[in-house]
């Protein structure tokens, strides 16, 4: 059976009329199959498109598995064999390197996915840029990938540039089962100067090396995103062609295993092998002359010379380097004369002008004001730091650069220029760059009350005043570094800015580094610049002084340290202890009005160096007191907010962690960055991005969301350094909690409200942020309760700089007392009565007094009663019968008497009525009066009277004789 053979090339299940057909050389590739036990492999033709075409070159034997090229070489697949690289290209031989990024090279694939949502993008890739290849910057995961397989151990070696830890970015290899090879590295560190190499060992078989990144940046500003560039890999043993050198290098020879840069002002196109000269009137882009436009007053810059013995300086005029302009076209603007001479600035506070006008810093002990150097007088100390405000030439301490925006290498070049009262920005080599200005502080020495102090950690302070002018977009970067670590961005001010000043708190006494970075739009506008007026550095070591001030005396008189907690006396210069509950705000206080009232509800420390809550509050309320003990909440406790989400999706929640009263003023609460090595853990926090204060906030994006093993926390920032007061009050110290945020309070028991303060200042939060937690009661939510944050405002904050927040629980509540609870007293059963002591309702209390044991007591029942009231009427009715009988006795005499009497009357008036009955003999007493008006008792009255009858006998008179009547013939 015959061959057909295509009539035109075409691609692998192109051909329609046979499924024999042809392919050009160019439509297909050489490559080996895998070695087998013997290391031995064939060489088989691929399509570079996959299809149904058949017909092509039979596979051969290949090579051993052992063999490789040199530098400089390539295999040569049609006969197997190592070639030299042409003229204009260049190999690694047992390597391949990846350095141009015009568009991804063969064998690369850039994907996209939100793992949030499961779904794929078209964009949110890894961009190639010429130079290098660009991340993405939003929520979508994008992994750059590479597959290889090595015939060796090698290595995979790449540059990158990382400056925002807002990007997750990481890069790992996996094997041939999948498995990541180098966890231990796969989580990358942000870079501080240009590029950094990074270089992990890969082994023999497949690898696939994946450049995998996630920005999850939740406020309004885009992260920058990471750069790579180089891409080198060695142990594949061979490479089967050689790669031409991109565009402004060369290759002159063949057999090249690199190219050379072009000269300065020269071009070359991509796989040159010689560079071309530009014009004068043209100046060198990489690939080719670009027409030299005509100067401008953009172009140049001014500068001043260093002082000379004459104590003057020169005003120099200079091109912006690279000079891309021509002055000699006719409307070019020329560089205006220099050399005009004007008198030297003064030396900067703490220097002196020597014979030379050079300016030396002044010895120890002594201070200037920028000419001579004075000796601090008796009981004074020099005042040491550093504060530079005249521009003449660049301290020591400082250096100056231009970073390029392009492909990001320091150029070598000024980027800060001096101006006598200022040092401003200059005109950078191309449009983007970064003008870097770097000053280093080799370490400070702080008074010894700070360093006795284990919370309040400022060591020293930075402050600079500063203004820009931008006609466009343009940014300032306030950058710190700690130990020569990369410097992390502290503040960015963006647009023009008024004169201002800023300060910076160093809490870390080590060697520190801070950078100014500025960077316009592009170098047309050159007029946008930052002038730098004056920076001022306090507690340097080493530094120098600007005056000096009253210090402590020893009785020897020399100069010492106040213990922790003390002023000075200005007048007799003796250290004396501020008072109970006030701080010291100064470290070096004068008289007793540096000792600052600590806030409501707080008390200071020992050493008088902050103001803190011990966990207790009392409230003086509808005349009792209040006690409260919050002792009971954890020192250090956490909780998240409700679910936020970015424009793209991505889940991520605002994680907080508060320390309510702390221990004794030390902060617990503590938020990390991981993000930047997310290995760290809790016991190595020094070495990572943290933050602890009363009052912390980071993003969390959960390891559900981002498909890692650990959750990623990421921006913390400080709500709460100091405690401002505890108090009842909804304002303390221009702070409000609002009631309106939460739910309305308990009936009869207000909330108590923790104000804090941060120290971190901001362009926003021009007085720091500031923070409030309402502690209310709750009884049903014991231990930890529960926290929330307004219901208007989930992120915590609706104005971005006070944060609010609710604690509902039970250790909110008062402690309990007397007034708590109530007594129930029981009916007497079985000659018992209890008394029970029971809480009023509802229960607003916890602790304190408990209730009263139940009391039991003897009592008398309704039977006994019954008894003694029949006794007590059988009693009465008695004695009232007894009364009736004596009354009536005593009635019935009265009645005789009476009769005696009327019949008496009827006697004549002339005669005395005769004596008929008995009469009482002179001298005694009317029985009838004695018994009566006696005061005996009644039964006493009854005796008597029976015992008067029987004592005296009764005599009858008749006429003017009596005779006694015998006792049987007596009547009443």
């Amino acid at each position: 059976m015959s061959r057909s053979r295509c009539t035109r090339p075409v691609l692998c299940g192109s051909c329609s009329s046979s499924p024999l057909c042809f392919l050009f050389q160019s439509e297909y590739h050489y490559e080996y199959t895998a070695c087998d036990s013997l290391g031995s492999r064939w060489r088989v033709a691929v399509p570079h498109t996959p299809g149904l075409c058949t017909g092509l070159p039979d596979p051969i034997k290949g090579t051993e598995c052992s063999f490789s090229c040199k530098a400089g070489q390539f295999l040569d697949m049609k006969d197997q064999s190592c070639k030299p690289c042409a003229e204009g290209r260049y190999s690694l031989g047992t390597g391949i390197r990846f350095d141009e990024w015009d568009e991804l090279p063969h064998g690369f694939a850039s994907i996209a996915t939100n793992l949030e949502i499961d779904n794929s993008f078209s964009d949110s890739t890894w961009v190639p840029l010429g130079d290098y290849v660009a991340s993405n910057t939003d929520e979508c995961t994008a992994t750059l990938m590479y597959a290889v397989n090595l015939k060796q151990s090698g290595t995979v070696s790449f540059e990158y540039i990382y400056p925002d830890s807002s990007i997750i970015f990481e890069f790992f290899v996996q094997n041939d089962q999948c498995q990541p090879t180098v966890e231990e590295s796969r989580w990358m560190r942000t870079t501080e100067k240009g590029w950094e190499l990074h270089s992990v060992e890969l082994s023999r078989g497949n690898n696939v090396l994946y450049w995998r990144t996630t920005a999850f940046s939740v406020w309004s500003k885009v992260p920058k995103p990471v750069l790579v560039r180089n891409i080198g890999i060695t142990g594949v043993a061979y490479t089967s062609e050689c790669f031409p050198c991109k565009a402004g290098t060369y290759a002159a020879t063949s057999g090249s295993s690199f190219c050379k840069l072009c000269p300065a002002n020269s071009y070359s196109s991509k796989g040159a092998t010689s560079c071309q000269q530009c014009a004068p009137d043209a100046y060198s882009g990489s690939s080719s002359c670009k027409p030299r436009p005509p100067c401008t007053d953009k172009d140049y810059f001014s500068t001043h010379t260093a002082c000379d013995a004459s104590g003057e300086t020169q005003l120099m005029f200079k091109w912006a380097e690279p000079k891309t302009c021509s002055e000699d076209l006719p409307t070019a603007v020329q560089l205006p004369p220099s050399g005009v001479k004007t008198k030297c600035p003064p030396c900067n506070p703490g220097f002196f002008k020597t014979n030379s006008s050079a300016c030396e810093p002044c010895p120890s002990g002594s201070y200037s004001n920028g000419s001579g150097c004075i000796s601090c007088a008796a009981g004074t100390e020099p005042v040491l730091g550093f504060e530079y405000k005249w521009w003449n030439t660049l301290p020591a301490n400082m250096e100056t650069t231009v970073l390029s925006g392009i492909n990001f290498e320091y150029k070598g070049i000024a980027g800060w220029e001096v101006a006598g009262d200022y040092i401003y920005t200059a005109a950078g080599a191309s449009d983007n760059d970064f003008m870097i200005l770097t000053m280093v502080v080799p370490g400070f020495r702080p008074p010894q009350s700070v360093m006795e102090d284990v919370e309040n950690k400022e060591v020293a302070r930075i402050t600079f005043v500063f203004e820009t002018a931008c006609s466009v977009n343009c940014e300032l970067y306030f950058m710190v570094g700690v130990n020569s670590r990369p410097n992390t961005p502290v503040e960015t001010w963006k647009g023009s800015k008024g004169k201002q000043s800023y300060t910076y708190i160093i809490e870390k006494n080590a060697t520190m580094s801070f950078t100014w970075a500025f960077q316009r739009t592009g170098r047309k506008y050159t007029n946008d610049i930052v002038k730098l007026y004056s920076i001022n550095v306090t507690n340097v070591m080493d530094g120098v002084a600007s005056y000096c001030r009253l210090c402590a005396l020893e009785s020897s008189g020399s100069c010492t340290s106040c213990p922790s907690g003390n002023y000075i006396d200005r007048a007799s210069g003796a250290c004396h202890p501020c008072t109970p509950s006030t701080y010291l705000k100064a470290h070096q206080p004068y008289g007793s009005q540096a000792c600052i009232p600590c806030g409501p509800g707080t008390k200071s420390n020992k050493i008088h160096s902050l103001c803190y809550n011990d966990c207790r509050f009392s409230l003086d309320k509808d005349g009792r007191t209040l006690e409260y003990d919050f002792s009971a909440l954890p020192n250090s406790t956490s909780f998240a907010g409700g679910p936020s989400f970015t424009s793209k999706g991505l889940k991520y929640f605002h994680h907080f962690s508060i320390s309510l009263c702390g221990n004794h003023g030390r902060k617990m609460a503590t938020c990390t960055d991981n993000v930047t090595d997310m290995r760290v853990s809790d016991g190595e926090a020094e070495f990572s991005k943290s933050v602890t204060s009363y009052v912390c906030q980071s993003i969390i994006v959960p390891s559900d969301v981002m498909g890692y093993k650990t959750i990623v926390s990421s921006q913390p920032v400080s709500l709460a350094d100091r405690v401002v007061g505890v108090t009842t009050d909804t304002a303390l110290d221009n702070i409000t909690s609002l009631p309106e945020h939460f739910s309305p309070e308990n009936v009869g028991l207000t909330d108590v409200i923790f104000f804090y303060r941060s120290n971190d200042v901001t362009q926003s939060c021009s007085s720091g942020r500031a923070t409030a937690i309402r502690l209310r009661c709750d009884p049903l939510k014991t231990g930890s309760g529960a926290l929330s944050v307004p219901s208007k405002c989930p992120d915590g904050t609706c104005d971005g700089c006070t944060f609010h927040f609710l604690w509902e629980t039970s250790a909110a509540c008062p402690l309990c007392s007397a007034y708590d609870y109530h007594a129930i007293v029981s009916a007497c059963l079985g000659g018992i009565q209890r008394t029970t002591y029971v809480w009023r309702e509802p229960k607003l209390c916890t602790g304190g007094v408990p209730l009263p044991e139940q009391k039991v007591s003897i009592c008398k029942t309704m039977d006994f009663w019954l008894k003694v009231g029949i006794s007590a009427g059988t009693c009465a009715a008695v004695l009232l019968t007894v009364m009736t009988c004596y009354f009536w006795k005593k009635n019935q005499k009265l009645e005789y008497k009476y009769s005696k009497l009327v019949m008496n009357s009827t006697a004549k008036d002339s005669e005395l009525p005769a004596a008929d009955s008995c009469a009482i003999m002179e001298g005694e007493d009317v029985e009838d009066d004695l018994i009566f008006t006696s005061k005996k008792s009644l039964f006493g009255k009854i005796k008597s009277f029976t015992s008067k009858v029987g004592a005296h006998p009764l005599c009858c008179c008749w006429g003017s004789s009596c005779h006694q009547l015998p006792r049987s013939q007596t009547s009443l």
